[in-house]
């Protein structure tokens, strides 16, 4: 599939978002409709749409990728994903029912009551650098793709890329915010998970396996082993680990970000959003599992075809080889599938993020929720405003990325910008656990900062200060723990009148 190819379908799959924007922003451009859609979102679209929504484009590629990864991961990522469904179960059970009784629309109002001012604005403020940094660098690395394989033959620069996608998803988020994207994300998540069923399909037709030969040949592959139990302490890969990293960036990431929990709170009451979440997290598990079994496909192809994993630099890239295969050993019709799934799932991710960051700005530092700023005529056009700056910032973000070009470090900042939900983890488990304490406010901020920092000595450090130990992904738990203690150091007797 040639670049001019590709590009026209992407000029057409945004043509169609913009029009169904359109459409919805004709009915009701108000900041209710972009901060809550009305509060009347049906739940099933809403659990199908947060699919596109959880699955970023770097999912989209890095998993099938990783199957195969010198490193022997195989499938070891859905032990993470069985850590995610356990967390997506108690944010229905325990934070869910909160943001419904005290009928938010910014989660971090709540810690606002139970903490005080300081505490809510670095809270809010956690969350705009985690989610700024986050998804301006799973842009980048999808742009990175679609710069390889088509704007590169149009002599385009890396930086008209970027700001042509920025800009088509401003174009079609900017009025009805989460209304629209509720119904543009349900069919950008029809296509990415078309796309997985047919790449499935398209690759065991080449092979010429059935369903089930194509089962065992996974099964019996070198690619398909799921749980890790060996060596606990120096092994990144064990399935404890796996699991508890899974269970609390779950809580934290999902739970106490404002991206996907403001589609949960879209919802009429507190029983269809639990509902959402219940279905959501079935078809989460269940994709995952698939985006595994293309992966392993994906290999078992490029073997069986003489097809070597593409570098960059001279380093193997196996985030490549699934549209290395899609787009130069494909045929039109499944790479033209496999390119819907791509743009569908990064972008998907990238218009609820820009969503979620206004709303919160919005509302945690702007108070346009409070009553008296309710009536503001100017109130819509200061939205706009705030909608383009943060499109502006992740534009800038994502130059910046470009212009580190070094692997490892662009590495540890998305690493970073992770740990940084850790303190988010802390507040809540302080403010939902003691509630017979508070702190002293004024000096959370620093907390907040300072957790970060001794956690990042910690994994530096991990092997020399606990016999050969590694950490992954259940850092975020440390992180979190190191925040709670030091809460518990500056904390005081709460004031009858804090609810929690």
């Amino acid at each position: 599939m040639g670049p001019f190819t590709i590009l026209s379908i992407i000029i057409i799959y945004f043509g169609l978002l913009i029009l169904i924007s359109r459409v919805i922003s004709k009915k009701d451009s108000s900041n209710d409709s972009f901060f809550k859609a009305n509060k009347n979102a049906s739940w099933y679209l809403v659990a199908f749409g947060m699919i596109g929504t959880a699955l970023s484009g770097v999912t989209f590629i890095s998993v099938p990728g990783e199957v195969g990864s010198p490193n022997g991961e195989q499938f070891k990522y859905f032990q993470f994903i069985l850590g995610n469904a356990l967390g997506f179960i108690v944010i229905a059970k325990v934070l869910l029912p909160l943001y419904y009784r005290l009928n938010l629309t910014s989660i971090y109002s709540y810690i606002e009551g139970r903490l005080g001012l300081y505490s809510y604005k670095t809270s809010a403020m956690i969350f705009l650098i985690s989610r700024t940094i986050g998804s301006a660098f799973r842009l980048y690395l999808v742009v990175i793709v679609l710069q390889r394989y088509v704007f590169d033959a149009f002599s385009i620069p890396f930086w008209l890329t970027v700001l042509l996608a920025l800009a088509f998803i401003f174009a079609y988020t900017y009025k009805s915010g989460l209304k629209t994207i509720i119904v543009t994300d349900t069919l950008q998540t029809f296509f990415l998970v078309s796309s997985v069923f047919f790449t499935i399909y398209f690759i065991c037709s080449s092979l010429n396996l059935n369903i089930s030969e194509a089962f065992e040949t996974v099964k019996q592959s070198n690619y398909s082993k799921i749980f890790f139990f060996e060596d606990f302490v120096s092994s990144r890969y064990h399935f404890v680990k796996q699991v508890i990293g899974g269970f609390f960036v779950t809580i934290a990431m999902v739970g106490l970000d404002q991206d996907l929990m403001q589609k949960n709170l879209s919802c009429k009451n507190i029983g269809e959003a639990q509902k959402n979440m219940f279905t959501f997290t079935g078809i989460f598990v269940v994709i995952n599992l698939f985006f595994l079994g293309v992966g392993a496909l994906l290999y078992i192809y490029a073997n069986s075809h003489n097809i070597g994993i593409p570098t960059e630099n001279g380093v193997p890239r196996t985030d490549l080889l699934f549209p290395e295969i899609a787009f130069h050993h494909f045929s039109l019709v499944p790479a033209v599938i496999f390119l819907l799934g791509l743009t569908a799932a990064t972008f998907a991710t990238t218009d609820s993020a820009l969503t979620a960051l206004t709303t919160s700005f919005c509302i945690d530092f702007l108070d346009m929720d409070k009553a008296e700023n309710l009536s503001k005529a100017n109130n819509v056009h200061t939205r706009y405003a705030v909608h383009l700056s943060f499109s502006i910032l992740m534009f800038l973000v994502i130059i910046v990325f470009n212009a580190i070009n070094d692997a490892s470090v662009v590495s540890m900042i998305f690493r970073i910008a992770s740990y940084t939900y850790g303190p988010l983890l802390g507040l809540y488990a302080f403010g939902l656990l003691l509630k017979n304490l508070t702190v002293h406010d004024k000096l959370v901020p620093f907390v907040c900062i300072t957790s970060p920092f001794i956690t990042l000595l910690l994994s530096i450090n991990s092997k020399a200060l606990f016999g050969d130990y590694v950490f992954d992904n259940e850092l975020i738990l440390l992180n979190g723990l190191i925040t709670f203690i030091l809460l518990l150091l500056i904390s005081k007797k709460a004031p009858a009148t804090v609810t929690g």
